[in-house]
């Protein structure tokens, strides 16, 4: 997985307006000035994040932009997709297919079932994480690992695996 520079940057301004508070509004020359960001690139930006729901936008004198919701009920998971999309692209295996339609591997792949489980793996860390957590006095976040390796399960009689955050061992949990 690549974060890019959209999804860095957008979460670095998300952040931002968290640490504000939910009343607090920075205009976007303000918010460029802290990220060190170009205002067009920071406007960019805070669009994106607003089309999402995660900020709004007053208008006016005084105006700006300010987080949408309580930082605790923001998780990671929903701002990173907001910006960038899935983890793993649902068309992943048309898109990479070689000469055909259809990757010949379709039917029993075990790369698209590696794929599937680490795009689960991230999905679900992600959404135990809170922007509130970024921004909290103590640790950033406690890292919990999900298990020592992944185990990847076929369902039965399909050679499929189960869906990724299932094929993943959530040992912390157990």
């Amino acid at each position: 997985m690549r974060i890019s520079a959209i999804e860095e940057y957008g979460l670095r301004c998300l952040v931002t307006l968290a640490r504000e508070g939910t009343r607090g509004m920075l205009s976007i020359a303000d918010m460029a000035e802290k990220e060190g960001l170009s205002v067009p690139y920071t406007s960019k930006l805070l669009s994106i994040l607003r089309k999402a729901g995660l900020v709004v936008a007053e208008r006016g004198r005084g105006g700006g932009f300010s987080i949408a919701r309580d930082p605790a009920e923001i998780d990671l998971y929903e701002v990173i997709t907001a910006l960038g999309g899935p983890i793993i692209d649902p068309d992943h295996c048309t898109r990479f297919s070689g000469q055909r339609e259809e990757c010949v591997h379709a039917d029993n792949c075990s790369v698209q079932d590696v794929l599937g489980g680490l795009a689960g793996y991230i999905q679900e860390f992600l959404s135990r994480t809170t922007v509130a957590d970024l921004i909290s006095t103590g640790p950033v976040i406690e890292l919990k690992p999900l298990g020592d390796r992944v185990n990847v399960r076929p369902l039965p009689g399909s050679g499929r695996v189960n869906s990724p955050v299932e094929g993943v061992r959530a040992d912390a949990e157990n």
